[in-house]
């Protein structure tokens, strides 16, 4: 997945350094909420200076942010979105999956830490869309696009709209703690999606 580079900062990061501290940094916030983390926090359980954690991040909201992604994506980078042929199962199992990372209690809660500093942080914010949202949302509507040229979308579906109607729903249940999340009901909003954007085509 493409990411957005961060800024130089004329030294090289060592590598398991950096893994140190992202991890310690992943399980501080899931284990005391973004509120309660502080760098120092980080840098004493990461056996590192906190002048080192600054001159790689400018505030926990970045280091958060990367601890994050580091989690969930790894260090490489994610391939498209499955394409077996079958775009409602293929869709089906990515969101499944989805729902088993936010059920792990850890990441959980870090990512709602997250989320909530996002909304205050418009630099976290802009962050967050350049090295994550949009990314993930041109995975998304390169699968959409496949199904276009494979005849299951019409070809004048609006695929940014069409990648609303299918993911939103996952992430507001999500945050909101309402409605149905399990594999059936995940199923269920793909397949609602689906049967709207052929019904407005």
């Amino acid at each position: 997945m493409p990411t957005a580079q961060q800024p130089s900062t004329g030294r090289r990061r060592n590598p398991a350094t950096r893994a140190a501290i992202l991890g310690t940094a992943f399980d501080v916030v899931a284990e005391l909420g973004y509120a309660r983390l502080t760098i120092e926090k980080v840098a004493a359980q990461a056996g590192v200076g906190k002048q080192t954690i600054y001159r790689w991040w400018p505030n926990k909201g970045a280091l958060v942010l990367d601890a994050v992604l580091e989690r969930s994506l790894g260090p490489g980078e994610p391939g498209d979105l499955p394409d077996s042929g079958d775009l409602e199962d293929d869709l089906t199992a990515v969101l499944v999956a989805t729902v088993e990372e936010f059920a792990d209690p850890a990441f959980d809660r870090a990512l709602r830490g997250l989320t909530a500093a996002i909304i205050e942080d418009p630099e976290l914010s802009q962050a967050y869309r350049e090295r994550l949202d949009e990314p993930m949302r041109d995975l998304k509507r390169r699968r959409l696009r496949r199904a276009q040229e494979a005849g299951q979308l019409a070809a004048d579906v609006d695929l940014d709209l069409a990648v609303d109607l299918i993911f939103a729903p996952v992430t507001r249940r999500w945050t909101e703690r309402s409605g149905d999340l399990s594999p059936d009901g995940v199923r269920a909003i793909v397949r609602g999606a689906l049967r709207g954007l052929a019904g407005s085509a």
